[in-house]
């Protein structure tokens, strides 16, 4: 079996799972602003948020991040000197900071302390969508 295959292979499956993620908390953070006077509602919302964020969100990002590091162990270190690796990595990373944020954003909404409203958590939903548009043509077609 061909190893790199196989990381490229594990690393894809890692980033489809990632950004389930990214792309569902933010609908689930909507809804749970949207109910925030209904307890018995946003307990539900706050134990999917949880359960969505530490069991399937971490892992991903963390098992992204390992198995592209791994696969430019792979290619080879030189593939930095590229713009096109740059600039997805650097978009990879504001996904891991964006990624973070949510995390802060399900604190407060457990906490009580959420001072966003449902119309920011929709448009913020759009962040991951549009760096996926990027990163996938930039490894793609490698165009710079």
């Amino acid at each position: 079996m061909n190893i790199y295959l196989l990381f490229k292979s594990l690393h894809l499956i890692a980033v489809v799972s990632w950004m389930a993620g990214l792309l569902y908390l933010p609908r689930i953070f909507v809804y749970h602003v949207e109910n925030k006077e209904k307890k018995e509602t946003t307990d539900i919302f706050i134990l999917m948020e949880k359960r969505l964020y530490n069991y399937i969100m971490r892992p991903a990002m963390l098992l992204t991040w390992a198995f592209g590091l791994i696969l430019i162990y792979l290619i080879g270190f030189e593939v930095f000197l590229n713009l096109w690796m740059q600039i997805k990595l650097v978009l990879v990373l504001l996904l891991s900071i964006y990624h973070e944020y949510l995390g802060k954003c399900l604190i407060a909404l457990k906490n009580g302390t959420n001072a966003r409203s449902s119309k920011f958590f929709r448009i913020i939903n759009e962040i991951p969508t549009v760096i996926l548009i990027f990163v996938v043509f930039l490894a793609i077609f490698k165009p710079i």
